[in-house]
């Protein structure tokens, strides 16, 4: 009966188990049919393999126009989308390099079609692999300063990565359109801002999000407890939370304030 009773609860830890890893794990396979659709038709950037521990992951590298500079931007795209996604991640991605930095578009993890927001919790602890990899692919080309930037659901990802994981290695955080999601703590944009003390930009449109919207002053609030004294809040007007049609004014943006920071610190 005993030797019964402890097959029994094996099998039962087995099949938690093995339940609880699917639901946790990205849709390797929807990542596969997003990158058979971009990777043929691009125009600019070359696609890139990487590795966080035993999961591939595909990115989209663009060299900056006129040579190396020892700058680079990591570009994380929102839910459910891929590295060269039309709105956001495609225009950074094309048009920073023209103004010497390289970008690095990454395939976040993501779900099928019909998953809830809820649902996205368990690959947060996805995220940071991911991040690392294409640090570590930025650092073997030289790269010496590295900025994550984040829209929507990747902008939660990132912040999160960065408020958990001090030894991150990054220069600054770039979060477009990023809402609270009070669903848990790693989700959190104002517990994730109470933490993070490199230089944050927090752009967002007038006609974004209620969920953006309506954090705006507790995210600066967040970033006011951690001290962190270079924290900027932007609201681009006219703009939705996807950018559409205010492309350049997004580009105006980032870039201005990428430049401000960086520009001279690195070759």
């Amino acid at each position: 009966m005993l030797k019964n009773t402890n097959n029994l609860l094996l099998f039962i830890g087995f099949m938690l188990l093995t339940w609880g890893g699917a639901s946790a794990a990205s849709d390797i396979e929807k990542e596969k049919r997003w990158s058979q659709q971009f990777v043929d038709d691009l125009v600019v950037g070359e696609s890139c393999q990487l590795k966080a521990g035993a999961t591939e992951f595909t990115g989209i590298f663009t060299e900056a126009s006129a040579g190396p500079t020892g700058r680079a931007v990591i570009l994380a795209h929102g839910m459910g989308a891929h590295p060269d996604w039309p709105e956001i991640i495609n225009p950074l991605r094309s048009e920073l390099p023209e103004h010497g930095w390289s970008t690095l578009s990454i395939q976040m993890p993501i779900l099928a079609n019909d998953a809830a927001l809820k649902d996205y919790l368990p690959l947060f602890d996805e995220t940071g692999p991911r991040i690392e990899a294409a640090v570590k692919f930025l650092r073997d080309q030289g790269t010496e300063i590295i900025v994550l930037i984040g829209h929507s659901l990747g902008a939660a990802m990132a912040a999160s990565y960065l408020a958990n994981n001090t030894q991150h290695g990054l220069q600054g955080l770039v979060v477009i359109g990023l809402g609270v999601i009070d669903l848990d703590d790693r989700m959190n944009a104002v517990v994730a801002l109470e933490k993070i003390q490199v230089p944050v930009l927090d752009l967002y449109g007038s006609r974004d999000l209620a969920t953006v919207l309506g954090s705006v002053k507790a995210r600066a609030r967040a970033a006011r407890k951690a001290g962190n004294a270079d924290y900027r809040q932007t609201e681009i007007e006219g703009a939705d939370h996807f950018f559409v049609g205010m492309e350049d004014a997004l580009n105006r943006r980032v870039y201005g304030w990428l430049k401000s920071r960086y520009n001279s610190k690195s070759r």
